[in-house]
């Protein structure tokens, strides 16, 4: 049971906002109270939903007492008492921080990891896996940066996506991806296992990140496309190094303009995401468990198709549909993730 005094503090607080947005407010502020506010709503119309189910339950409790009303009231009871650990449990979910990021639009990076040409392939079917799905919500997904090989695979890609709670959905997709199957270079028909490294970040806002000019080394170079074709002949590509941390980012399409502001975007984010980390890495060591934010390096799936069969070994979720989910149906997997990462907060919140 959540403590009433928690309730009280945040419903309180909201109608101090409430009534700070009627006075009139200046520009900075009418941004900071406004965002505050809408944070707040959602929260507040949960805990009102809690109090008057609560505030029903005590008058239909009240009315047994009633010769007239008893059996009215024992008609009711039964509903209101089904309905209270549902109330509850919405009203719980409310009450858990936000991730500030979740509504962003969010960047994929996709590397092969063990497995040579089989493991680019597997990075390949991985990306089309990812537009796919984000076709189905209807996002926006654009290519920034890719590398292929000659066999069709990929040495790495940076995708762009953007809509409605992107982060939130795909920030569990970030780890290394196994694969096990019979690959199309192999003859005698054996199973390897390969595996590609997927990580998903927020993207960076301005308000996120400065860079310092002093920190940054830009060079431009000659670009070149897959398997040694498609070359610019103009020195378009734009190679950014920043000093301090050492983080290279290079983007190589036709125009140098834009491939500063891709490269800058994409630094950027790479920060802000570095800054996340250490943030939550200090943090971890006072959470139980964690779903959303471990350790990239950490095999979080395997696909295995000569059995049909995905694995998420972080819930030991398995789900006999592969043909499904490399086509793109990833929501009963997402939603298996966010269950249980909420499971985990609650349990951290109220332990």
């Amino acid at each position: 049971m959540v403590p009433m005094d928690k309730l009280d503090a945040i419903t309180q607080r909201f109608q101090f906002l409430e009534a700070r947005m009627a006075e009139g407010l200046s520009g900075d502020e009418i941004a900071a109270v406004g965002r505050e506010y809408a944070e707040l709503k959602p929260v507040v119309e949960e805990i009102a939903s809690f109090r008057q189910l609560l505030s029903d339950l005590e008058e239909a409790e009240a009315l047994l007492a009633d010769p007239e009303m008893k059996e009215l009231a024992e008609e009711e009871l039964p509903g209101l008492r089904d309905r209270l650990p549902v109330v509850e449990q919405a009203m719980r979910l409310a009450l858990l921080p936000k991730d500030a990021a979740d509504a962003r639009p969010a960047m994929i990076e996709i590397r092969p990891g063990t497995g040579g040409d089989e493991a680019a392939l597997f990075a390949a079917d991985l990306l089309r896996m990812y537009q796919r799905y984000a076709e189905a919500r209807g996002w926006k997904f654009e290519i920034m940066e890719q590398t292929l090989t000659e066999l069709g695979g990929i040495k790495d890609v940076t995708a762009h996506v953007k809509g409605d709670g992107v982060f939130a959905r795909l920030k569990y997709e970030s780890g290394v991806h196994r694969v096990q199957r019979v690959p199309e270079t192999e003859s005698g028909g054996r199973i390897h296992t390969s595996a590609a490294t997927v990580a998903v970040l927020p993207e960076a806002e301005d308000v996120d990140i400065q860079i310092d000019a002093q920190d940054i080394r830009i060079d431009t170079m000659r670009a070149s496309g897959a398997g040694g074709q498609h070359v610019n002949t103009t020195d378009s590509a734009v190679r950014i190094t920043h000093i301090p941390t050492g983080i290279i980012v290079v983007s190589s399409e036709k125009s140098q303009h834009r491939n500063r502001e891709i490269a800058m975007q994409v630094l950027k984010t790479r920060l802000f995401d570095l800054e996340r980390q250490r943030v939550d890495d200090e943090r971890a060591a006072d959470r139980k468990s964690q779903v959303g934010s471990g350790d990239r390096s950490e095999r979080i799936r395997t696909y295995n198709f000569p059995q049909g069969r995905m694995t998420d070994h972080r819930i030991g979720l398995t789900l006999y549909k592969l043909d499904q989910v490399m086509q793109g149906d990833l929501d009963e997997i997402i939603d298996a993730l966010t269950s249980e990462d909420q499971a985990a907060q609650l349990a951290d919140m109220e332990g």
